[in-house]
């Protein structure tokens, strides 16, 4: 039972953590371009965690480390998070903020698919329910009015992201036993190496210093503590189950939307709120009754 709710709550704290990426990048993306945004923001959560790593290593045993065996859910991992940040950054220049960060939630929706047709993770009535509501709300924003990003590529785009990293939460789980650490680094520095090598490529404009500096601040805090603070909830609920607390973080970031970005609430916003705050509540509805067992 403690044992369940310690991981609920690194759970909770990484759906916290990542809230403030949307909203975050959001006004980052006005002087920085999308790729090389992606890139900065996944270096500093392997910077950050990697420096984390020197100061507890010895804590960890040797049986902890990634070996061979390791390596292909190691290296899906890295292309997928090099894919879904990028996606995810285009997808938030061309839309609203607010409506980015709902469209995330259909993350819960591709993990627990993906852990149920690959992975042979059970999933429950409840939470089959849940991702229902957070498909049928991605659907109101996607198709929405003016104001969403309706029929637009933005949409595609954020649902593209959403998708990838629900099937790299399946390659994370599969090696979640191993070093966080040392995983979240590699995530960092093998992801923000390869977005990097293709925001070169595709000639986009290098930020500045001030940019890059914050931009890999905000990468440690969103994605590296939030990643890590993610794997370590996998371990004892499993790639469904987190990813289920996780739908805190879209309206984490929804709200800052609101409160820093000053976007206006429309009444497609507010239908597809609603939706997935029932959505939500199956899944935690799910989760108590689970850890009760």
């Amino acid at each position: 039972m403690n044992g369940r709710l310690k991981a609920a709550g690194y759970a909770v704290a990484a759906a916290v953590f990542y809230g403030l990426n949307v909203p975050c990048s959001k006004q980052l993306l006005k002087d920085t371009e999308p790729t090389f945004t992606a890139a900065f923001l996944y270096l500093g959560a392997g910077l950050g965690v990697g420096i984390m790593y020197l100061f507890f290593h010895r804590q960890e045993a040797a049986s902890d480390r990634l070996e061979k065996k390791d390596m292909p859910y190691t290296v899906g991992m890295v292309l997928l998070d090099i894919i879904a940040p990028i996606l995810l950054m285009w997808g938030v220049k061309l839309g609203t903020s607010a409506n980015a960060s709902l469209l995330g939630n259909f993350e819960i929706a591709a993990t627990a698919l993906i852990a149920l047709l690959l992975f042979r993770e059970k999933v429950s009535r409840k939470l089959w329910a849940a991702i229902g509501f957070v498909t049928l709300s991605s659907m109101i924003l996607s198709f929405g009015g003016e104001g969403s990003f309706s029929f637009s590529a933005g949409s595609l785009l954020v649902l593209g992201a959403a998708a990838c990293w629900g099937l790299e939460n399946n390659c994370t789980r599969s090696i979640s036993e191993k070093s966080t650490y040392q995983i979240v680094t590699i995530k960092g520095f093998g992801s923000g190496t390869g977005s990097l090598i293709i925001g070169f490529i595709i000639g986009e404009k290098l930020p500045d210093v001030r940019h890059i500096i914050t931009a890999m601040v905000l990468g440690f805090v969103a994605y590296g503590l939030s990643i890590f603070t993610y794997i370590r909830a996998q371990k004892t609920l499993g790639a469904a189950k987190t990813s289920a607390y996780y739908a805190l973080a879209p309206f984490i970031g929804a709200f800052l939307s609101f409160v820093i970005l000053h976007e206006a609430l429309s009444l497609t916003f507010a239908a597809a709120l609603a939706v997935m705050i029932v959505g939500t509540a199956f899944v935690v509805s799910d989760t108590i009754a689970r850890s009760d067992t």
